[in-house]
């Protein structure tokens, strides 16, 4: 006679314990903060917290079964960020009360020192990459999606700004400086910046050959060095190539004047790994939700989107996120990262 396994049962207070073993460790609660703004594979966290990469998948199995991380298959890699609290379900509350208790606190220096080496790993592979084929920069380039592909929708996006021709634009990653004409013609002046010598010279021959008298270009990191506010601030194809897109989207913000607006075009999600290597990604694409809740953190309003298809298997999403014009600097609200 057979004897019948008894039936697990999962109770509703499963979740709200699952919640609170999460949350007792000090360890995981630096995890949870940790991703309050990024997004990191296990051996990224592992080299983080200084552990090794049995014992931090532990935590994150805690964390993931929980509901307080998600991952996300970049190529070959797991990266796992933080899932947003749904007030309505069970646990809801706790868990965003959990989360905004963890971003009061301030990650010890060398969890924070650690985060900084990663960034920096990720910058300079993408920066070896466009300093080692800036030459080739167009024909890489449209393996995926070049300007041609995409410039009438975000031109569309744009006109509609119906913004006045003193206004001024801050274009951030001009690549070889192709959209820059398209903004000399919209706006009374216009700032690009890139921290690549290599392609902010091929964006000055650009300038050069199509006398845009009223582009001035600039050496420099948007994201850390100081650069000019403008009532528009446009990125184009970049973001995927930044180590915290989520942080890049809060130092954007306030570039872009009260009342002003922040253009984004980007790829969104998709599995083709080789353009990691082909073309210097570090992302592969974003959801539509993560620029949204990004731009929510960083106290941008979403506006008009557009969504390209192409034929090559992508696809671009244009997108336009207006900063309020009550004067307020953009300050970061509960959101994750990648």
């Amino acid at each position: 006679m057979s004897v019948r396994a008894p039936q697990i049962r999962y109770e509703p207070s499963d979740q709200l314990a699952a919640l609170c073993k999460a949350g007792g460790d000090p360890l995981r609660l630096n995890v949870l903060r940790a991703l309050a703004s990024d997004s990191f594979g296990v051996l990224e966290l592992a080299q983080i917290f200084g552990m090794g990469q049995s014992g931090i998948s532990h935590h994150l199995k805690v964390l993931a079964q929980a509901g307080l991380v998600a991952t996300r298959r970049e190529g070959n890699a797991i990266f796992y960020r933080r899932t947003l609290p749904a007030p309505d379900s069970l646990g809801g509350v706790l868990h965003a009360g959990l989360l905004e208790e963890v971003d009061q606190l301030p990650l010890p220096l060398d969890v924070q020192q650690r985060i900084a080496r990663v960034h920096a790993q990720r910058s300079a592979v993408s920066e070896d990459f466009f300093a080692r084929l800036a030459g080739s920069f167009q024909e890489r380039q449209d393996l995926i999606a070049g300007l041609p592909q995409y410039r009438d929708g975000l031109l569309a996006l744009l006109d509609a700004l119906g913004l006045p021709d003193s206004a001024s634009a801050l274009e951030v990653g001009p690549g070889d400086g192709g959209f820059l004409p398209e903004l000399s013609r919209r706006f009374g002046k216009v700032t690009a910046v890139d921290n690549s010598p290599a392609m902010l010279e091929l964006a000055r021959q650009q300038c050069a050959a199509r006398q845009l008298a009223n582009v001035e270009l600039r050496l420099a990191d948007a994201l850390v060095d100081d650069c000019p506010t403008a009532d528009c601030v446009v990125m184009n194809m970049v973001l995927h190539h930044l180590p915290a897109p989520g942080e890049a989207l809060k130092q954007l913000a306030r570039l872009v004047n009260p009342g002003g607006s922040l253009l984004i075009t980007e790829l969104c999600s998709h599995n083709q790994s080789w353009a990691r290597e082909a073309c210097g990604d570090v992302w592969l694409g974003f959801e539509q939700d993560d620029l949204a809740r990004w731009a929510d953190a960083a106290g941008l309003t979403p506006g008009e989107s557009l969504y390209i298809g192409l034929k090559n298997g992508f696809q671009i999403q244009a997108r336009h996120f207006a900063r309020p014009a009550d004067g307020h600097s953009p300050t970061g609200k509960l959101g994750t990262d990648r």
